[in-house]
């Protein structure tokens, strides 16, 4: 039995990367990356649509990369004010989470999930605090969140 020469859609671990010709054995290939789309047959018009693949994918990253930047350029303009009721010594009934959060910049038109919302430790007292959003792995992003007493 010989080999198959295949060419990767995707990144495959222990194989190779998207758009390289890799060979393998018949079974793994027919059983495994064929079905799962992870790999085309060679071909030089395979060769081309993977390429071409990529050239979409890149696009589309381009683009993704843009909007984050934009959101995070409107985000860092704005700020969210959250009321609390606060006690003597001007600490918060309570604390401000990034679910809190959430919903203060959902009030000023932006859905952001709690879980983006990268807030070490609940906020407990008054203040002007700076709190980084995860919106994309390459765009940083940050919002000022003012925490004032009612």
């Amino acid at each position: 039995m010989g080999m198959m020469r295949l060419i990767l859609r995707n990144d495959v671990e222990q194989l190779g990367r998207r758009g390289e010709v890799v060979k393998v054995k018949p079974g793994y290939g027919r059983n495994f990356l064929l079905p799962k789309g992870l790999a085309y047959e060679y071909s030089d018009a395979n060769l081309k649509r993977v390429d071409k693949e990529k050239k979409v994918l890149e696009a589309q990253k381009i683009k993704e990369r843009g909007e984050a930047q934009e959101l995070a350029q409107r985000i860092g303009a704005i700020s969210c004010t959250i009321v609390r009721k606060v006690g003597e010594s001007e600490t918060l009934y309570g604390s401000v989470t990034n679910g809190d959060i959430s919903e203060a910049l959902l009030k000023e038109g932006f859905s952001i999930d709690k879980r983006k919302i990268l807030l070490e430790d609940p906020i407990k007292t008054l203040g002007i605090y700076a709190v980084q959003l995860r919106i994309h792995p390459d765009v940083p992003c940050e919002v000022k969140v003012w925490v004032v007493k009612e």
